[in-house]
């Protein structure tokens, strides 16, 4: 009963924002509540469901989100572009397409390899996270189309990222085509806000380690 209580508590907490609990303190309400549970809850797709899952909780936890929050700010700055969110003990970074891509291409537009490059900067600042690099398409074409699109759209990010210095085994792809749409495939907006590439960065093993050793910094 007392674990139901805490992810019913924490799923509210971090659906409403509230103003009286930070991201950090956050984080560490969601890892306490038991992340597996947490992210089938929330529903929000496989990275929410990474995210969540990652959280570690309690102290540890506390200090992990408050070197996210350090993080995510510096995301924010570096890329305006991009819409950045904390969620848990990680950070949701999301990548409109239409900005990134051409049409029906997976070759990263030359007016957006700043912008991607300025993230990978602050990627590399931050070395003891793990980052996971999802493709998404609208419903437009075949299924089978949209799957091979998303693919390449995501690993054409991950190439580019590690062109810039981040390092190979931090990275990992995943590709869902049409299948985790964010918003109702009905008008072309939605179309276009479902175009995207998403990206969630986790603690890795070495900083989780540090973390709750107190020793995070």
């Amino acid at each position: 009963m007392k674990k139901i209580i805490l992810v019913v508590t924490a799923v509210a907490l971090l659906a409403s924002g509230c103003k009286t609990a930070n991201k950090q303190q956050k984080g560490t309400a969601i890892g306490a509540a038991g992340g597996a549970a947490v992210g089938a809850i929330v529903g929000k797709g496989s990275i929410w469901g990474i995210l969540i899952g990652a959280a570690i909780g309690g102290a540890a936890g506390n200090l992990i989100g408050k070197k996210m929050d350090d993080q995510a700010k510096e995301l924010k700055q570096a890329v305006p572009t991009a819409e950045v969110e904390r969620v848990g003990e990680g950070i949701n970074l999301t990548f409109e397409s239409g900005l990134m891509f051409k049409i029906n291409s997976s070759e990263i537009s030359e007016s957006y390899k700043s912008d991607l490059g300025s993230a990978a900067e602050v990627f590399v600042k931050y070395p003891e996270t793990n980052i996971t690099i999802e493709g998404h398409t609208d419903d437009t074409g075949s299924d089978d189309y949209n799957m091979t699109l998303s693919e390449k759209r995501a690993v054409a990010v991950k190439n580019f990222l590690q062109s810039k210095g981040v390092a190979e085994q931090r990275m990992t792809v995943k590709w869902y085509g049409e299948t985790q749409p964010k918003y109702p495939n009905d008008n072309e907006a939605n179309r276009q806000k479902n175009r995207r590439v998403e990206l969630g960065v986790v603690a890795n093993d070495k900083m989780k380690e540090e973390a709750k050793e107190g020793k995070l910094k």
